[in-house]
């Protein structure tokens, strides 16, 4: 498999059999386990998982790969599509889904909110990560790295840096380094609490980082709403506020709001 590695999809293949194995150790995929792979690549991860796992799916959207890799692991069922665009109604829903990527960093983002927005369908991920975004994933309150992504995250999933990767174990080699990252779609969340508006809370929230709460929300979509009526103290900022400080703020507003 020659392909050269496309800029545009973001692809850094793993070449280092060591950090294969620990990470596919660190997944531990069981035989009758639904999984999904995000972006298989070269197979370096589809090898190891399928010689154990007889249900994996792997989406390629580089359609160059796709034939190579149906011919090499023929017991895996490959879609060649954009993981962005799928229907995870496609699927068998009678046992929930596990996922494992060496994802593109570039869309790393947009792959955690599908994953959130889909988690009724997930057991749990583990995502390789350029490490400063897996450092805000797992960020604490009062921390340079704690912000928008540690606060939705830790709220619909629990996360834990697993461990940090060096770029020589890629080709090419990425001038940043990576992580491996775990999230777990464990968390009872609050039924009366809108996902969307929780997540548009706390993206107003941090609008303005170096402002109060109340300079921020002002400046948010959420100007209209009379904010003396709220019992969160709008002098802190954002970065003062705990996953259950938020919840509690969100919830406040959406009464406000409705």
């Amino acid at each position: 498999m020659k392909n050269k590695p496309l800029k545009r999809f973001g692809q850094n293949y793993l070449i280092d059999r060591n950090t294969i194995l620990k990470i596919v150790n660190k997944f531990h995929p069981q035989k009758e386990d639904s999984i999904i792979e995000i972006g298989p690549g070269r197979g370096a991860l589809t090898s190891e998982i399928s010689s154990i796992n007889d249900n994996l799916i792997a989406i390629e959207i580089d359609n160059r790969v796709i034939k190579s890799l149906s011919t090499q692991f023929p017991n895996v069922n490959f879609i060649n599509q954009d993981f962005l665009k799928m229907d995870f109604a496609q699927f068998d829903n009678s046992t929930k889904i596990r996922v494992i990527g060496n994802i593109p960093y570039n869309i790393t983002s947009p792959i955690l909110f599908s994953l959130i927005k889909n988690r009724t369908r997930f057991s749990d991920a583990l995502l390789m990560v350029q490490y400063e975004v897996a450092k805000r994933m797992v960020s604490k309150p009062n921390t340079k790295d704690y912000g928008i992504l540690g606060v939705i995250l830790n709220y619909f999933a629990t996360v834990n840096l697993e461990f940090k990767i060096s770029p020589n174990v890629f080709k090419p080699k990425p001038k940043v380094d990576s992580a491996i990252v775990a999230l777990r779609f464990d968390k009872e969340y609050d039924n009366d609490l809108e996902d969307r508006f929780f997540i548009n809370v706390v993206k107003a929230a941090f609008g303005n980082r170096r402002k109060t709460l109340k300079n921020s929300l002002k400046n948010s979509s959420f100007n209209g709403l009379d904010f003396s009526l709220l019992n969160t103290d709008l002098s802190k900022r954002a970065e003062d506020l705990s996953v259950l400080d938020f919840i509690k703020l969100a919830k406040e507003m959406q009464i406000l709001n409705n």
